[in-house]
Parts: structure tokens; C-alpha cells; sequence
């Protein structure tokens, strides 16, 4: 015999699930599809805004994009014998890189936004938390790095010691100490400044759909509404 307090808890699931497939059930094709443009296109708003300005990523812990690990002993020693200096310098010009390729991301996340699909719309509103973010990723990702390298390119050329981490890091990478992708400062600050952008997105997704009500719309909190069952 099933304990009781088992039993009680299949109910409780089950329960929720009814509730939440009735939620979705007044939900049209159409309000979800919209709904989730419209959090798409909140989510990029936030994050451009938030990081494609001055110190977005340097003054923001949660992105300030540091030097590879493998290159901190290096750092930690540079600071040691009185050279912090240039490894602030570059530390400083790896973020405001960032931060102006950020600010250029915007058209390519709409463009995103105007391409999604109803099975796209299905699956980022049945999928995990992330769903959202991760359809930019997958969606947006390639289009997003053409476009960043050429600007992290510009900003890097003006600053010497750019040159002098392409060449310790390469070094570093033939002896296998360093990641092939972390070897190229552009490269590396690419990346890195594709996962703050894509990190942001997830912020705001997560705060979206734990609380549509206060996102301002009435679309996104039946969609959202409904999601919380």
C-alpha cells in the first residue's frame, strides 16, 4: 500500500499539471507567438542597454571579462614586481571592447526575433527557464560574432600590449597551457563578450517569467500567467 503522504503528492502534481495545461489552453497560437517576441525583444533591450555602455562590462561583476585562467599567474606576477598597470590596461581595453560590440548586437537579436518559428514559439514556451536565451544562442550566436570580431579588432589594435597577449598566449597554447581559443585576444574577447550578452538576456528571462505581472504588458503576463499555471 502506497504511503499516504505519497499519494498526496501525485495528487498535488497532478493537479498542477491540469492547471497548467488549462493556463495554456486560453493562450492562442498567435498571443504566444507575440508574447514571446515581445519577451525576446525585452530580454535584448535589457541586456544591450545594460552592457553596450560605458564600463557595462567592467563595472558589472558578473561579466567583467579578466584574463584567461591559464595567463593569472602571469598577471599575479606582473602585479607582484610593481606592473599592475598593464595588466589593468588590458583588462580595461578587453572590456570597453565588449562593450562597443554590444552596443551593435541589437539588429542582429531582432533579426532573430522577426525569423521565429510557431514551432519555435512552442518550444521556447513548453522549454526550461532558459529557453528563451537559449534560442538566441542557437539562433544568433554566428551572426553575433561576425559582427563583434571586426570591432574588438579596432579597439585592440590601439593598444600595444594586445599584440604582446597574442604572443605570450600563442606561446602558451603550443606548450597546451592555454586553450586555442583563448591564444587570440580577439577571439577570447569575442566570446566572452557574447556570454555577458547572452547572461544579461537570462537575467531578465528569469526575472520575466517569475514575475510577469510586473513586466508591464498584458500580453506577456496572460502568456507568462499561464506558464505559472
Amino acid at each position: 500500500m502506497l504511503p499516504l503522504r505519497f499519494l498526496a503528492a501525485l495528487l498535488l502534481s497532478a493537479c498542477l499539471q491540469v492547471a497548467h495545461a488549462a493556463g495554456l489552453a486560453e493562450v492562442s497560437n498567435s498571443e504566444a507567438s507575440s508574447g514571446l517576441k515581445e519577451a525576446l525583444a525585452k530580454g535584448a533591450d535589457f541586456a544591450v542597454s545594460s552592457l553596450g555602455r560605458e564600463n557595462g562590462f567592467l563595472g558589472n561583476p558578473k561579466v567583467k571579462i579578466p584574463l584567461p585562467e591559464s595567463l593569472r599567474t602571469a598577471e599575479k606576477a606582473m602585479r607582484a614586481v610593481g606592473m599592475g598597470k598593464y595588466a589593468d590596461e588590458l583588462v580595461g581595453t578587453m572590456n570597453h571592447a565588449a562593450e562597443l560590440a554590444v552596443a551593435q548586437a541589437k539588429p542582429v537579436l531582432m533579426d532573430s526575433i522577426r525569423k521565429m518559428t510557431l514551432k519555435d514559439a512552442k518550444d521556447i514556451l513548453l522549454g526550461g527557464e532558459d529557453s528563451v536565451t537559449q534560442y538566441f544562442r542557437r539562433t544568433s550566436s554566428e551572426q553575433l560574432a561576425r559582427k563583434f570580431m571586426p570591432i574588438v579588432q579596432e579597439s585592440t589594435r590601439k593598444v600595444a600590449l594586445a599584440e604582446k597577449y597574442d604572443r605570450f598566449a600563442g606561446k602558451a597554447a603550443s606548450f597546451g597551457l592555454i586553450s586555442k581559443e583563448d591564444a587570440s585576444l580577439d577571439s577570447y574577447v569575442t566570446r566572452k563578450a557574447m556570454d555577458g550578452l547572452f547572461l544579461m538576456i537570462a537575467e531578465e528571462e528569469r526575472n520575466i517569467r517569475q514575475n510577469p505581472v510586473a513586466a508591464g504588458s498584458a500580453l506577456l503576463k496572460k502568456v507568462f500567467g499561464a506558464l505559472g499555471g
